[in-house]
């Protein structure tokens, strides 16, 4: 039986298992405690810190194939393992292009793909000159770690920087650009260069967070067309092995790359109830370079809400039975305790009408945590 090791144990590897026993991998997990979300509900659990380069080294040695549910191990310690032999999916050198934003930026802007303006920026006046060419307000990024809204900060003039600057060092500058929507494009290759990629999807952010997913996205079928065709060249682009999210901004003119996954995403839970092959199979299938699955939608309209924890530190299953009661809700909790506005689950729903399938969704997904507050996104 082959062996695949994900690097961290959180709902993203617990979606994994999923998909592997049907496939029949022998999926393992390294986890920093036995209470991580996937930890909870797996056999091959590895007790181990991700940072720790020895930690790494052993997981590595006990799989076949070594993939992440996130971006957080050192660089360098991922290359050391690729140098002496260890099978890393995605490599290490594409892996950098999700884990370093500046790197992102400035290779796939040298490689042709539209971002928005941006610079380095060290000190203030870096961010003044920026702003003198692009206008504030600027927002400012953390090159590494930061993901659901943080290690991002839109300031609207030098004061508000230089109180950024001063907590955080260098950073990534960008022009902030005028949004009609974000789209997000997944894509699944493998080693021997087959790729496909899914429907497009609108995601909707509230407070920075993902809190809805809307496939298909509402846009024209030349622009999505688009899109799907930039994700699956950008695959290329990076030598991925595995599946990737590509976050887009949508200005009306032209879509613009926000940030890149290498690793399934939250963008794609929709896969699971919603099309021919979830994002999770095609993962698995990817890093052990095996034929990839159809990415068809299985509905004409698929909705996704994410569960976040309410304010009063409610756990979800006291909703569960009210949320299983929506018609057509496929619900999905993590396993995690419940704190409030911590991601706990999500709940799809497929059908025919995309109204109707959102209000299902958001029902459902309203028994278990916070509603969804339609004024702040």
């Amino acid at each position: 039986m082959t062996t695949v090791g994900i690097v961290g144990a959180g709902q993203l590897a617990r979606m994994a298992h999923q998909a592997a026993i049907g496939l029949g991998v022998d999926l393992r997990v390294l986890a920093e405690t036995p209470t991580d979300s996937a930890a909870k509900v797996m056999p091959g659990v590895h007790l181990g810190d991700y940072r720790d380069a020895d930690d790494l080294r052993r997981f590595a040695k006990a799989v076949d194939v070594v993939t992440f549910d996130h971006e957080l191990p050192d660089p360098a310690h991922l290359a050391t393992l690729a140098e002496e032999g260890h099978v890393l999916r995605p490599a290490p050198a594409t892996k950098r292009f999700a884990q370093d934003k500046a790197h992102q930026r400035r290779e796939l802007s040298r490689r042709g793909f539209a971002t928005p303006a941006f610079a380095d920026v060290a000190d203030i006046a870096d961010v003044e000159a920026f702003a003198g060419d692009h206008g504030w307000p600027v927002v400012l990024k953390a090159p590494r770690g930061g993901y659901d809204g943080r290690g991002v900060w839109v300031v609207a003039n030098t004061a508000e920087a230089a109180d950024v600057i001063d907590r955080t060092g260098v950073l990534l500058a960008e022009a902030l650009v005028p949004l009609v929507r974000e789209v997000a494009v997944l894509v699944a290759r493998n080693p021997s260069g087959h790729a496909v990629a899914w429907p497009l999807i609108e995601t909707v952010q509230v407070s920075g967070i993902l809190r809805e997913l809307v496939v298909p996205a509402p846009l024209a079928p030349d622009r999505s067309d688009q899109a799907r065709s930039m994700g699956l060249r950008i695959a290329e682009a990076i030598d991925l092995a595995g599946v990737m999210a590509v976050e887009l901004f949508d200005t009306g003119d032209q879509l613009l790359i926000n940030e890149l996954a290498c690793r399934p995403h939250n963008s794609g839970h929709w896969t699971i109830e919603g099309s021919v092959t979830s994002q999770f199979a095609n993962h698995l299938r990817a890093v052990l370079d095996w034929p990839l699955g159809e990415t068809a939608a299985l509905a004409p309209a698929v909705v996704t809400v994410n569960v976040l924890g309410r304010a009063d530190g409610t756990a979800p299953e006291e909703g569960l039975t009210r949320a299983l009661a929506v018609p057509g809700a496929g619900v999905h909790l993590y396993g995690k305790t419940a704190r409030p506005g911590r991601k706990l689950g999500h709940v799809t729903v497929v059908g025919d009408d995309v109204d109707d399938v959102r209000d299902r969704a958001r029902a459902a997904a309203a028994a278990l945590g916070e509603p969804i507050d339609e004024e702040a996104s």
